[in-house]
């Protein structure tokens, strides 16, 4: 199972292939349901809003069932990670809908679990004082 995020979800997606070097092809389906974007023949586009992608990405994709989300993402200028295995993909947001973000002074919705499995939503404490205290190992 190949593991997909970004800011807002994360899904597994059983049906992908193994990821081919810097490739990762997944349903038409799952990115819409992942990113909110849908492929469509004038670009990528979420709601009203169409980017054109890449000739070359567009020519390989657009006719597909399945995209390669690594080539549509690259080709929008947006930042994309994987783990050395490649059974972890991040698509990041674009520098623009980060400061936009920024701008609003509200924190993104997330969701995690406490020590005894229970999982919070930031979202359950809208409208309070909230301490996030955070912690890495690198």
């Amino acid at each position: 199972m190949i593991q997909l995020l970004t800011a807002e979800k994360q899904i597994g997606v059983p049906e992908a292939p193994e990821p081919t070097g810097e490739e990762l092809w997944i349903g038409r389906d799952t990115l819409e349901e992942l990113t909110g974007w849908q492929l469509k023949p004038e670009g990528l586009c979420k709601g009203d809003v169409c980017t054109p992608v890449a000739p070359e990405v567009a020519a390989r994709c657009v006719d597909a069932e399945k995209v390669d989300v690594a080539g549509l993402w690259k080709s929008l200028g947006r930042p994309l990670l994987r783990d050395r295995a490649g059974s972890t993909w991040m698509l990041g947001e674009a520098a623009s809908d980060r400061s936009r973000t920024l701008e609003s002074l509200e924190a993104p919705d997330f969701t995690l679990p406490d020590i005894e499995g229970k999982l919070h939503s930031l979202s359950d404490y809208r409208g309070k004082k909230v301490f996030l205290s955070t912690w890495a190992s690198w």
